[in-house]
């Protein structure tokens, strides 16, 4: 099956490959709160954009994937998803 050259899959493909790199790191922590106890400890600690930073790594992952099957559009998209990401980082870090 092959994946249509779109930049609004890979705009959805890098929302969320650090979506679940977020969600994995919560289940194998955080396990014993739930979902929205681990957010606000995550806010409060001031420890969600450094824990988005970590997680938009998986982006780089699945960026070269594309690059290397030659998806050029879908890389794209991957790369604007990143910088929505970068833009909500520092918000979060200077503004929250």
């Amino acid at each position: 099956m092959k994946i249509k050259d779109l930049l609004i899959i890979g705009f959805l493909m890098g929302l969320l490959a650090p979506s679940i790199g977020i969600f994995g790191f919560y289940a194998f922590n955080f396990n014993a709160h739930n979902l929205s106890q681990f957010i606000e400890l995550s806010i409060k600690e001031k420890l969600l954009s450094p824990l988005l930073s970590l997680c938009c790594v998986i982006n780089l992952g699945v960026f070269y994937l594309f690059i290397h099957f030659e998806r050029f559009k879908i890389a794209k998209g991957i790369i604007l998803a990143t910088f929505l990401y970068g833009f909500a980082i520092v918000l979060l870090k200077f503004f929250l």
